[in-house]
């Protein structure tokens, strides 16, 4: 059984930084994905990055390409999203996500690739 929890969420000010963290208890694929989420109340939830199982190539859109950095410790079963320079728009609720299909391309960003989720750690982005 894989468990997701998220933690690190909080208040931070415009151009600070903050360090998600996530136990990925029970997860092994070897080819699949992780990944990290945001939403926020009235949109789709959004992927952030996302990173692959076998090499760790990671994938992020060009809102936090830059900026944000996901990471692995598959040792500790420990999944981190270092978030830098981070803005207001950044703020949400953060989840984080596996994947147990294989994965055969590029980790991909939508939510309907992934399988279990944890649920969340919030992130306010405010002066």
């Amino acid at each position: 059984q894989v468990v997701l929890v998220e933690s690190g969420g909080g208040l931070v000010q415009p151009g600070e930084s903050l360090r998600l963290s996530c136990e990925t208890t029970g997860f092994h694929r070897p080819d699949s994905a992780l990944a990290w989420f945001r939403e926020v109340p009235g949109r789709e939830r959004e992927g952030v990055a996302c990173l692959t199982s076998r090499d760790r190539t990671t994938n992020y859109p060009d809102s936090v390409k830059g900026r944000f950095t996901i990471s692995r410790d598959s040792a500790k079963n420990l999944l981190t999203l270092q978030m830098t320079n981070v803005k207001p728009e950044d703020g949400g609720l953060y989840y984080c996500t596996v994947r147990f299909r294989t994965l055969f391309s590029q980790c991909p960003l939508g939510p309907a690739e992934y399988d279990t989720w944890g649920t969340g750690t919030q992130v306010t982005v405010s002066s």
